[in-house]
């Protein structure tokens, strides 16, 4: 198990859930870059939220759609931290597409995530091979419990591109284990209720189709993150943090 203290983390989707993420890699001693999209505003104030618990905390912004962004993401961030080990990519948007509005452009919008997905990974590996062995970094994708054998209906471009995400994992984590990198996931189940989900409804048509009958908390998904990031022998694993939700279907 090793040491992440002075550790420099690219973090990517830092709102809801990787809010709680950074906090607790900060705990850690991590030092962070924190990219965002468009969310400048609320990248600020997680800096700020992070002043005393993070030796060093670095901003940048890109687009992981854009190849040229995320090769300046990833340098940056590097230059930044004096080094990168580690990258958490929690961006994700949720584009719910019933069956009627299935289309080409509802298509490219949810395989979007895949995509920046793939370019993060790529980019970050070929700079993380750069380190010192033999582990030399870790990358840690966010995959959707559902995205194996369990779609449901609604987000059927969504789902696709998580399924790709949780395959990437494992063929990336087979590319890159010769090079000391270790590439794991996190699949969250419902996890902070949406704003435009109902507390009645998230009760009784979310949570309760778990076996727990709870959601997913940011900490215990934070906590699992910085297990996956502590050992140097567990690589290709997607790991569910769902209350059970896989086991009922």
């Amino acid at each position: 198990m090793q040491s992440l203290n002075g550790k420099g983390a690219l973090l990517v989707g830092t709102r809801r859930v990787g809010m709680t993420v950074a906090r607790r890699l900060a705990d850690e001693g991590v030092d962070l870059a924190l990219s965002y999209r468009r969310s400048r505003a609320d990248a600020e104030r997680l800096k700020e939220s992070l002043a005393g618990r993070a030796n060093r905390v670095f901003l940048v912004q890109g687009d992981l759609t854009d190849e040229g962004d995320v090769r300046r993401v990833v340098a940056e961030s590097a230059d930044a931290l004096g080094g990168l080990s580690i990258v958490v990519n929690m961006a994700s948007d949720y584009p719910r597409t019933p069956l009627e509005e299935l289309d080409a452009t509802a298509w490219d919008r949810g395989m979007a995530g895949a995509k920046g997905a793939f370019l993060l990974a790529l980019h970050a590996a070929r700079r993380m091979m750069e380190n010192p062995g033999p582990t030399r970094g870790h990358i840690v994708t966010f995959a959707d419990w559902a995205a194996r054998e369990t779609p449901y209906r609604s987000y059927l471009p969504y789902l696709t591109s998580k399924a790709a995400v949780d395959f990437m994992t494992r063929a990336f984590a087979v590319e890159l284990a010769e090079h000391g990198i270790l590439v794991n996931a996190i699949a969250p189940g419902p996890t902070m209720r949406p704003p435009e989900i109902s507390e009645r409804v998230w009760e009784e048509s979310v949570l309760a189709q778990a076996p727990l009958r709870r959601e997913s908390t940011p900490e215990d998904i934070a906590e699992v993150l910085v297990g996956l990031l502590r050992t140097e022998s567990v690589t290709g694993e997607t790991i569910r943090v769902d209350s059970g939700r896989h086991l009922a279907g």
